[in-house]
């Protein structure tokens, strides 16, 4: 075994142990992928816990999926990383796993909202939430097709996240910072609202991102608010993704396909225009709503329930 070829497998086993620390892959969860050639790519097995793999554990696969070399059988979830390394040569690494708040968005079929933190906006952009499919079929695979020319990281809709890049630290990391920013994000809003970037605020660091030598193709929009999730907006029908828990703020443009101008503002298609602009022009989310009658009668009657019972001991 080369020298080089062992390097990289003990990063694989490394980035193996720091998902499973986060909680991002329990049992055997996840899979890791590496691109060795145009013809070979190094993979972690089935039914091995990511945060227990040895190198001798992983296993090499053509760009097929057939497996070429290693005693323990390839990951089911091979073809998900192949079809990302064709559709984008310059893709070596990837990985997917289950972390928790960012898999959350997909189970509830909700936009990760922009323009909240600026580590957020540098180092993600819009991430795009994937229609679901059978994991480990073809399928399963094409669902991120879509959206992996615009973006390095995807939420698989009811199943977890696949992130890639030109480096397993780089395909990790994108990982990390989104699961991360939606931890942050159910914390603010459980608060009672998310306060968002003003429009310039929001400009000044995608400018800023360019110059760091990050592409954003919000960048490239036309009469699009970049604040609004506009970018993946077409997809969201078919995937059922509308926003219930986030309302983004609207600057005087509305969304049609391709963010062509309308002329008048109005509320997003798919979703509810209950947001409240601030002094400075600047929209947040609603407060979490007060319940209906009906909501609080059944509360009221659970508590009296409760409250009978507890007499009772």
């Amino acid at each position: 075994m080369s020298q080089n070829l062992h390097k990289i497998k003990q990063e694989i086993c490394e980035i193996g142990r720091r998902m499973y620390a986060k909680g991002y892959c329990a049992a055997n969860d996840g899979n890791i992928s590496y691109r060795l050639s145009e013809k070979e790519v190094l993979c972690t097995p089935t039914m091995v816990s990511k945060g227990f793999l040895k190198p001798e554990d992983l296993c090499t696969v053509d760009l097929e999926g057939n497996q070429l070399s290693g005693r323990l059988k390839r990951t089911s979830e091979i073809f998900l990383h192949l079809a990302i390394m064709k559709a984008r040569p310059d893709v070596r690494a990837v990985v997917h796993c289950h972390p928790p708040h960012a898999t959350a968005f997909g189970i509830a079929r909700e936009p990760v909202p922009l323009c909240v933190m600026p580590e957020a906006e540098i180092f993600l952009g819009e991430v795009p939430i994937a229609k679901y499919a059978l994991p480990g079929t073809p399928e399963f695979a094409e669902t991120v097709l879509p959206f992996v020319h615009k973006t390095n990281i995807v939420i698989l809709a009811n199943h977890g996240t696949v992130s890639y890049g030109d480096t397993l630290e780089k395909a990790y990391w994108c990982t990390e910072v989104l699961d991360s920013y939606c931890r942050i994000l159910m914390l603010a809003r459980s608060l009672g609202n998310i306060h968002y970037f003003s429009e310039s605020e929001a400009q000044a660091l995608l400018q800023l991102k360019e110059k760091l030598g990050f592409q954003d193709p919000r960048a490239e929009l036309k009469n699009c608010d970049i604040c609004a999730n506009d970018l993946f907006r077409e997809s969201w029908k078919e995937a059922g993704i509308q926003q219930r828990a986030f309302q983004p703020p609207r600057r005087g443009c509305s969304w049609t396909p391709g963010c062509s101008p309308t002329g008048t503002s109005s509320a997003n298609p798919g979703s509810r225009d209950n947001g409240q602009q601030d002094s400075a022009g600047q929209q947040e989310s609603a407060p979490v709503g007060s319940a209906s009658p009906e909501q609080e009668a059944l509360i009221q009657a659970i508590t009296d329930q409760v409250m009978a019972i507890l007499s009772q001991e």
